[in-house]
């Protein structure tokens, strides 16, 4: 490969291995998309390994070894309940997957990228959305369920393999306790109950890749990232030039974990998404190729070790089958943030919310999470609302309520959604949220589905009557943001 010059300038890490991230929060580090896509594909590739090999993978990656009778009985006619079958008759699946650091880090079990994902069936589409490993909250783990642990997020999966905690509760004990705890922590952030999780770790993605012997991405500018972390509690600099490379797993690693990039397009939560997304495309052309197929003895020694999932056999070729022709324009890729470098961020801000100041953590503004859950459940907008393509603007009727910037949070959250979003504009204080609608119904259900969301009422409007605000459309829908909706957002 050209254009990476590796520099290696080990230092001491200045921070906590719990406050590895700065206090703004930076979207995955690590790729639990892409290596979970790729478990998928291993159903279709273990198409030419005997039964013997594949028992012993999927024994290791679910603890569970194959039932070939089962396994016909879901394919034909699935259970009432299971991926398949939700798959079959339109109903959505929300499975978590977790990437952590692994048995080369000095803190494995912690879950460096938490990312929710629902899929529907019902419009052929996908929600993927990453929760901060620094997302702070009080956790129930335990036997006493009226205790209360206050921690960040990412440490609920090492739960029952290290003495963080005593006394914890039976349903989160054993092989798959930590992807069941953190399916109940990040399930109460949400609002999403998962059918399943996959906890992946940086060795099965890097060696996955090397399997494959390496993928072709293309970078859109360079990636310089003097902060890039080494396996020795320090860092080290990297460098990849703008163009098309062909990448080894480490090096697919690093343009896939880096976040410290000097470039801002590739800084950006969505550079990095946009990275990943990359990297995912470029792994399922590659191991749905015939030379893809030969490597599948290598592709299971390298997953095999470092994946740990509840999933059947079943659970995986219902989701393969489901989604291996969807083409990235079904995916919407959004990510719960506070605003950072000058960067607007939506449900979160830094502060200190229970571990103490000079601690880096994040904190939803809706303590009791309903405003996260609101939007989660909004991102996947009915198609027909999107396809009447409203003009629509956010203006702020609540004067910056306590310091918050609701108009620019809000349209940053559904810039990913497909929704024609303006830029915000202030506007003159209001007590109740108002759609102003100056299309005279001509988008009759994205109007409704903005009165929903916001709790808000339509007001047809002119260009003339009510006076517009500076900056302010005239035409189109404009929400304008009351106080009502404000204290909504801080939970009030």
């Amino acid at each position: 490969m050209q254009g990476k010059i590796p520099v290696r300038m080990q230092r001491a890490r200045p921070r906590a291995r719990r406050s590895r991230y700065n206090v703004s929060y930076r979207l995955t580090r690590s790729v639990p998309a892409v290596v979970g896509a790729v478990l998928l594909l291993v159903v279709i590739v273990t198409a030419t390994l005997t039964y013997k090999r594949l028992d012993d993978f999927v024994s290791a990656t679910t603890g569970r070894h194959i039932n070939p009778i089962g396994e016909v009985v879901q394919a034909v006619e699935p259970s009432p309940g299971t991926i398949a079958y939700k798959l079959k008759h339109g109903q959505q699946v929300n499975i978590l997957l977790l990437g952590r650091g692994g048995e080369e880090n000095d803190a494995p079990y912690l879950t460096d990228s938490i990312m929710a994902v629902t899929i529907d069936p019902a419009t052929n589409r996908v929600a993927m959305v990453s929760i901060p490993r620094d997302l702070t909250l009080g956790m129930n783990l335990q036997s006493n369920p009226g205790r209360i642990w206050v921690q960040k997020i990412n440490a609920a999966y090492e739960v029952p393999y290290v003495n963080i905690i005593c006394c914890v509760a039976p349903q989160y004990q054993g092989r798959d306790g930590g992807g069941f705890a953190s399916e109940h922590e990040v399930g109460k952030v949400t609002g999403l109950t998962f059918d399943r999780y996959i906890a992946v770790d940086f060795v099965a993605f890097r060696d996955m890749v090397n399997a494959l012997g390496g993928v072709d991405v293309c970078l859109s500018t360079n990636l310089d990232d003097s902060e890039y972390p080494d396996y020795h509690n320090g860092y080290i600099s990297i460098h990849f030039t703008v163009g098309c490379h062909h990448f080894n797993g480490e090096q697919a690693l690093e343009i896939a974990r880096s976040r410290h990039a000097v470039q801002p397009e590739q800084s950006s939560d969505f550079g990095r998404a946009r990275r990943q997304q990359d990297i995912m495309q470029a792994i399922k052309r590659k191991a749905t190729t015939v030379n893809g197929f030969s490597k599948a003895p290598q592709l299971l020694s390298a997953l095999q070790n470092n994946i740990t999932t509840d999933m059947s056999l079943s659970d995986m070729r219902a989701i393969y089958d489901w989604g291996k022709n969807l083409p990235d324009t079904s995916i919407i890729r959004a990510a719960l943030t506070a605003p950072s470098g000058g960067a607007d961020g939506n449900l979160l801000d830094s502060f200190n919310c229970g571990l103490g100041p000079g601690v880096s953590q994040l904190c939803a503004d809706d303590p009791t999470f309903g405003m996260i859950h609101r939007y989660i459940a909004s991102l996947l907008i009915d198609p027909a609302v999107l396809g009447e393509k409203a003009p629509i603007q956010i203006a702020d009727g609540a004067n910056n309520y306590r310091g918050l910037d609701i108009p620019s949070r809000v349209t940053t959250m559904f810039d990913p959604t497909g929704l024609q979003l303006a830029d915000p504009v202030g506007h003159a204080a209001i007590p109740q949220t108002e759609i102003l609608d100056y299309s005279n119904g001509q988008f009759p259900l994205t109007a409704k589905w903005l009165a929903n969301f916001f709790g808000a009422t339509v007001v047809p409007a002119t260009a003339a009557n009510p006076a517009p605000a500076r900056g302010q459309q005239t035409y189109g829908l404009v929400v304008v943001i009351g106080h009502d909706f404000a204290r909504h957002w801080l939970g009030q």
